[in-house]
């Protein structure tokens, strides 16, 4: 049988990607036969294309990076016929653990690999006009608080400051989205609003915090993307829905903590992932 030639994907900036987690990780590839033969340093350099990965031959892509980049990478090869491992990269991690458990670290996950344990899957995803998310889609004024999250991470403490006060102003004030196709949830709205994908379809949760303290909470939850944590009502599980904005405004998006804008009115569903992404989970 011949040996899977890989590229890897890394990305400085996303949370788990220090220069010792890159060098364990590289540790870990060669121990299980698994290096890789080229390293991708996104975004410094472009990701890697169908055409190029087909001309090089490359069997399996190795993607060692946040949830934004790796959706980046996944529509990037929308169409190949190769595989996709994706290790955890990040700060949260929400569609490894989707493959591979809540508690699987890189080195379980190629242990499953190395042996053989593992499936080809392509696992359902939230779809719009904006974009697809794997992991999860927020809609909402509550998106603000997306870019107090980047000045976080990006040390920018005067960003921090002036963007806390603005994303809490937004949440607590801006116009709320509601669901009208189905007609579901309260009928004045939600600050946030969000989506996950799974095989039974869209999973819809709104996040309605009423009070100063419950906004503080879920604005905490969400700088951590720990949105659960927040004060919210699960309201189902949907194959479709139309949210608008009760202003009629423009919706803000987030697509796996990217940024996006749809109109007023917008139309959310699940589709299936473009390429084979390798699963170790029982859940696959």
């Amino acid at each position: 049988m011949a040996a899977t030639k890989a590229w890897l994907v890394v990305n400085a900036r996303s949370g788990s990607n220090s220069d010792a987690a890159r060098d364990a990780l590289e540790q870990m590839l060669a121990a299980r036969d698994l290096s890789p033969e080229k390293t991708i340093e996104f975004p410094t350099e472009d990701l890697p294309r169908c055409s190029a990965l087909r001309d090089a031959d490359v069997d399996r892509l190795i993607v060692f990076t946040g949830d934004g980049s790796l959706n980046a990478v996944i529509e990037a090869v929308a169409g190949w016929e190769g595989e996709v491992l994706v290790l955890p990269g990040g700060t949260m991690n929400l569609l490894c653990a989707r493959l591979h458990g809540e508690e699987t670290d890189c080195e379980a996950i190629l242990d499953c690999i190395h042996r053989g344990a593992y499936r080809a899957v392509r696992p359902m995803m939230a779809s719009c006009s904006a974009g697809h998310a794997h992991a999860g889609l927020l809609v909402g004024p509550g998106t603000a608080w997306g870019e107090v999250r980047e000045a976080m991470r990006d040390f920018d403490i005067g960003g921090l400051a002036r963007g806390t006060g603005e994303a809490f102003a937004e949440t607590t004030g801006g116009p709320r989205v509601c669901m009208v196709d189905p007609v579901i949830g309260h009928e004045d709205g939600y600050p946030l609003i969000e989506l996950v994908p799974s095989h039974r379809g869209l999973q819809v949760d709104g996040y309605r915090p009423e009070t100063t303290g419950e906004f503080l909470q879920q604005g905490w939850a969400l700088l951590r993307r720990r949105f659960r944590e927040g004060p919210h009502e699960r309201l189902g599980l949907y194959d479709r829905l139309v949210i608008e904005n009760c202003a009629g405004e423009d919706l803000d998006v987030l697509l796996d903590g990217e940024p996006g804008t749809l109109g007023s009115r917008a139309e959310f569903s699940v589709v299936e992932c473009p390429v084979d992404l390798l699963a170790t989970a029982h859940g696959f």
